[in-house]
Formats: C-alpha cells, structure tokens, sequence
C-alpha cells in the first residue's frame, strides 16, 4: 500500500495539531494526571457515597468482630430514616464514651498517613464514631426484660437471633445508671429524632442503655457489608424478625423530616463528571471544554 505524501504547503489547523501533541503524550507525563484523578475520585465517593469503615471494638460480636471492614452507605438516609434491625455508624453524643482508647502517634508521618487515610476512607474510625443496631425508634417504648429475658419494643418481645450465646449481660444483676452491665434497664421512650441503638454484644457494648439515645441527624451511614478480612465477606442484612416486627408495629411517631443533601457550588453528582472528562481527554487528545462544545453544535 503506497503512503499518502502530505500535498505541499499544508499546515494543520491549530486544534489538530494541538490533538496531534496530546497523543504523543508520553506515559510519565500522563500518569501523575490519572493518579491526581483517582485520588479526587476516591475522596469524593468517600465524602458523598460509600466509606470504609474500621471495627475497633467487640461490641458487635459475632455480626462484626474486630478488624473486619464494612462499607457504610451515606446516601441511604437522605432518602430515609434508618430502619430497627439496621446496623448503622454514627458520631455519638457528648454523654457518649469512647469505647476503644488508644496512645495515637503524633509524628509528622503518622499524622500525614492519618489524613491521606482518612480522605480515602480507610482510616481508623475517630473516637466518637460508633457502630450499633438500631433498636428503637422515635415514639417507641423499649425495656427489658420481658420473661423470656428478651429486650421488649412496645411491649414485644423481640426474638434476636445475632445475639451469640453468652453474649448477653447479667440477667440478675440490677440496673446501675450510667453503666451496660446488666442486661435489665427500665423502659425509655425514644424522643422525637432520636433513635435507641445497642451492639449486638451485650456483656461488654456500652450503647443506649446508659449512654442514652442518639440524634438521628448524627447517623453517618448504613453498614450494608463486610468487605474484610475476605474470608468474612457477608451482607448485613435486616433480620427477618425486625422486618416482621416493622410489618405489624410501625413506627409509633414520626421521625424527623429527611436530612436534605449537602448543597454546594461542587457536589459529587457535579465533580464527578468533570473528572471524568479531564481522564477521557487526557486518553483521547481532546480537551473536556472542546468535547462539550461539539456536543453541543
């Protein structure tokens, strides 16, 4: 096949020779850009859509166990409340303790690798972050025990079956305020925009039952899943008895309205387009700017 000889005198036009330039864009140029590009797109679905989050304590033994990851949705509640049964990560109030305390390195790498992680999601949780079931909410009446040594929610005794044997506090010892070390405590009327959240471990969480319930507006997300160790990788799921339990007892009062989304000039559903485009043109030679306006023509 013969080659085509460019005809004497030409000269492409400014925007074909400046695709021409971009194609011949070396790998080590256009690598940084793709990893800028990545590392916004990782921050941002953190920040909007989904986080990993770091289990550093045994208070939901055996559904999470220490070190297990789980992905936490942060949409879900913009669209609702969170539901009983729902696992679900949240900040807790000034009456909440930490439950896990540990000495935190404050060396410059240290903290640089605190902040690189916590951007991206896979730091460890601060110290106000917590992770519980709901059990109650606004409007809803929950004590124990009822004589089967259940928790009761409006006077039913609801049948748990991730609670593990022996994973629940003493049946026989007295309530003491300001303490989860009894399995007993008198009945609580979840307030308005408010709900009552319990670990699955009894004998050591420290939840709802001296701590007190949680504004639904501190919830940060739902925990839909364990990603890690991968040999743990499992949906959390709403039991089967709080799905029954929600189908014949509905919410006694209404919840708070709906947390609105965060509003802003740079939203997720408006980065994340634009990203996207600087990657495509960075790929195919053509400006995001010039792409739009053919698109438009």
């Amino acid at each position: 096949m013969r080659s085509v000889e460019p005809m004497e005198g030409y000269r492409p036009s400014r925007r074909r020779r400046g695709v021409i330039r971009r194609k011949e864009m070396p790998l080590w140029q256009e690598l940084p850009l793709l990893l800028v590009v990545a590392f916004c797109l990782a921050v941002l679905i953190r920040t909007f859509l989904v986080q990993a989050f770091y289990i550093p304590s045994g208070s939901m033994e055996n559904t999470l166990l220490i070190q297990d990851r789980v992905l936490v949705n942060k949409v879900v509640y913009d669209m609702r409340d969170p539901l009983r049964g729902e696992i679900v990560v949240f900040r807790g109030t000034d009456d909440w303790a930490p439950e896990v305390t540990e000495t935190v390195s404050n060396t410059f790498l240290a903290k640089l690798g605190r902040t690189i992680g916590d951007l991206v999601g896979v730091s460890r949780p601060g110290e106000r972050d917590f992770i519980k079931r709901v059990i109650g909410l606004p409007g809803d009446k929950v004590a124990c025990c009822d004589d089967q040594g259940r928790i009761t929610v409006n006077g039913i005794g609801i049948d748990e079956p991730y609670i593990a044997e022996g994973f629940n506090s003493d049946l026989n010892q007295p309530p003491i305020a300001g303490q989860c070390t009894s399995r007993r405590f008198t009945e609580v009327t979840v307030p308005a925009g408010q709900m009552f959240v319990m670990g699955d471990h009894r004998s050591v969480s420290q939840d709802a039952r001296c701590q007190g319930p949680v504004p639904i507006e501190n919830v940060i997300g739902r925990a839909f899943v364990v990603v890690w160790p991968s040999d743990r990788f499992t949906n959390l799921t709403v039991p089967d008895v709080w799905k029954q339990f929600a189908a014949d007892h509905p919410t006694a009062a209404a919840g708070p309205a709906v947390r609105p989304r965060a509003e802003g000039p740079m939203v997720a559903t408006e980065v994340l387009p634009l990203l996207l485009g600087v990657v495509l043109s960075a790929r195919s030679g053509m400006s995001f700017v010039t792409r739009r306006r053919r698109l438009r023509a």
